[in-house]
C-alpha cells in the first residue's frame, strides 16, 4: 500500500506500531506522546535546523514520537497528522491535557500573575493551555504562564466565520511552513482560520482541495469560498475578493480575484484548479 509520505509516521525501515499489518516496514515500534512547550516548533524535512520547515506545530498540540535522531525527534502532530523532525528541545512530556485554546491573534505569556513580570512566550491563536486559577484578569496556565483571560476560549467554544478569522492575520509576513500569526503560508492561513472555526483542516493546499464541495463556475463563489491554484490556495472574503498569504506580496494580503488570476497566470502559475465551497 502507498500512503502519503506527509501523513505516515516511518523512517529508515522503521514505522509506527500502529501501521502493523497496513504498511510494510522492516520493524514497528511503539510512540510517545509530547506536547510542544515552545511558542511554536518547527517541522523539518531533515534533522537539521537549516533544514526546509515543512509546517510548524503550535504551543501545546500533541506530538506523537517515533525515533529521536540527535537534537530532533521524528514526529507526528496529533491534529492534522503531518510529520517530519521537530527540536527536541521544543516539546516536554506528557502534561495535563489542554483546556483552552487561544482565542487572539497572539498573545503573551508572563512569569507572574502582573503583567509588568517577564513574558515567558508569545502564543499564537490556536494555541493550547491548560487553564487553572483565573482571578478575571489572567489565568495561571502553568508552564504557559499567566495569560489575560480575555485572550483565552474554552476548547469547544468557536468561531463561525473563518474569513473573519483570516482577516485578522491581515500584514502578517509570508513564511513557508508557517502556521503562527508571526509568520504563515497559504495553506497555515486556511488552516488556522477554520481551526478557529471547529473545522479540521488538512495542512497542505493539495489536501484542503478535498474539503467541501466543488462551485461549477467563478460567478457562483461567495465568502468562506476556497481557490486552488497549482500549490496555491485563497480564501474568498466575498464575491469578488481574495484573502492569501502570497509570495508575491510575502504577507497575507487582499485582492481582487480576478487580478490575483490574472497575475498568478502571467507569472507562469496557471489558473485556477478547483473552486470549492465548505457551506
Amino acid at each position: 500500500m502507498s500512503l502519503d509520505p506527509r501523513l505516515t509516521l516511518r523512517l529508515d525501515g522503521r514505522a509506527d506500531a500502529r501501521l502493523e499489518g497496513v504498511l510494510a516496514a522492516e520493524s514497528y515500534g511503539e510512540t510517545g506522546a509530547y506536547r510542544v512547550r515552545a511558542p511554536a516548533a518547527p517541522l523539518r524535512r531533515a534533522p537539521d535546523p537549516g533544514a526546509e520547515q515543512l509546517s510548524q506545530l503550535l504551543h501545546g498540540e500533541q506530538a506523537e514520537v517515533l525515533e529521536w535522531v540527535g537534537d530532533f525527534a521524528f514526529v507526528q502532530g496529533r491534529r492534522d497528522g503531518y510529520v517530519g523532525y521537530a527540536p527536541r528541545g521544543a516539546l516536554a512530556g506528557e502534561t495535563a491535557p489542554p483546556t483552552h485554546r487561544v482565542a487572539a491573534l497572539r498573545t503573551y505569556g508572563f512569569a507572574g500573575p502582573s503583567i509588568k513580570t517577564a513574558p515567558v512566550g508569545l502564543y499564537s491563536l490556536n494555541a493550547l493551555v491548560a487553564a487553572g486559577a483565573d482571578d478575571g484578569k489572567l489565568v495561571d496556565c502553568g508552564a504557559s504562564g499567566f495569560i489575560p483571560a480575555q485572550h483565552l476560549a474554552p476548547i469547544g467554544l468557536f468561531e463561525t466565520d473563518p474569513a473573519a478569522v483570516a482577516e485578522r492575520f491581515l500584514g502578517a509576513p509570508y513564511l513557508w511552513g508557517g502556521c503562527e500569526s508571526l509568520g504563515l503560508d497559504c495553506s497555515g492561513l486556511v488552516q488556522q482560520a477554520l481551526r478557529a472555526c471547529g473545522l479540521a483542516c488538512p495542512r497542505d493546499s493539495d489536501q484542503q482541495a478535498a474539503l467541501g464541495r466543488p462551485v461549477a463556475k467563478r460567478d457562483d463563489l461567495s465568502r468562506n469560498d476556497l481557490v486552488f491554484w497549482k500549490g496555491h490556495v485563497g480564501l474568498m472574503l466575498d464575491a469578488e475578493r481574495l484573502i492569501h498569504a502570497n509570495a508575491h506580496h510575502m504577507a497575507v494580503a487582499i485582492e481582487p480575484l480576478d487580478g490575483a488570476v490574472e497575475r498568478i497566470k502571467a507569472a507562469g502559475g496557471g489558473p485556477p484548479t478547483a473552486l470549492r465551497s465548505l457551506s
